[in-house]
């Protein structure tokens, strides 16, 4: 795994008559205009995310080429990896170097690797300062050289997330900004923006705040155990809602707690 240090540095239009002009017109809207109850599908390059469930609701069916996708989380470097790694790997596997850039935990190798995101492939940047951090994004996207880039942006205004948008347009590589979940009341020039959130059964709650075509109302359900987990938890902690307890009153005195397991089979 490879750290580095980054500090910042302080239409042409022809013209061959008015017929000549509404065929060029006519001819350029039929390809990029979508309806508005309809995916953008067609108009949009994309990499799977390695959720299908996800990518049935995502435009063009997958995390987007050529744009930057907000990733909104409640606590930082915890949901992240789990939801974007299974759409990391085949990008890592084909040689694409994922780059991340000031993530607020030290990302944890052993289970990068679980997750299949080889060490020999993986960049990480320090930059701790939130110029520093989009000064980077910025250059790494316009350098077009990565298979991937992950950017944490707590702090960033909505001109700065446009110009990071208009710059992305021309970067081959998905790029995902990490931000609180509270940045969802915020504007955002991102044309795909996502909340996550954990359940209590080894679940990822996905919700498509925002993305071409139809609003997103209901909440995706997908199901994701952390690291090495998978080959350790027995089927009872695979659902540890069915193990908390519950207090059923009792005639006499003090509630009983019951296990829901226990509730369930009574």
């Amino acid at each position: 795994m490879s750290v580095l240090t980054h500090h910042p540095q302080p239409f042409t239009t022809r013209t061959g008559g008015a017929g000549a002009r509404e065929l060029v017109l006519s001819s350029a809207m039929s390809q990029v205009v979508w309806r508005g109850d309809e995916l953008g599908s067609h108009v949009v390059d994309t990499v799977p995310s390695g959720w299908p469930a996800l990518d049935q609701e995502l435009p063009g069916s997958g995390w987007p080429r050529r744009s930057v996708t907000e990733v909104l989380t409640a606590q930082p470097s915890v949901l992240e990896w789990r939801i974007l790694s299974p759409g990391l790997k085949p990008i890592v596997d084909e040689g694409g170097q994922l780059v991340v850039i000031g993530p607020p935990r030290h990302p944890h190798l052993p289970g990068l690797l679980h997750m299949g995101l080889s060490d020999k492939q993986f960049i990480w940047i320090q930059a701790d300062s939130p110029a520093e951090r989009l000064w980077t994004t910025e250059q790494l996207i316009k350098s077009n050289s990565a298979g991937a880039i992950i950017s944490w942006l707590p702090k960033v205004r909505p001109e700065q997330l446009r110009r990071l948008q208009v710059c992305a347009q021309s970067c081959e590589a998905p790029v995902f900004l990490c931000r609180p979940e509270s940045a969802q009341y915020e504007s955002s020039a991102a044309p795909l923006r996502v909340h996550a959130s954990a359940s209590q059964d080894w679940e990822l709650n996905v919700h498509i705040l925002k993305r071409k075509g139809p609003s997103h109302e209901q909440t995706l359900v997908l199901n994701s155990v952390p690291g090495g987990l998978a080959s350790i938890l027995t089927p009872r902690l695979r659902r540890p809602s069915a193990l908390t307890p519950i207090e059923v009153p009792h005639a006499v005195g003090r509630p009983i707690v019951v296990p829901r397991t226990e509730r369930a089979s009574a």
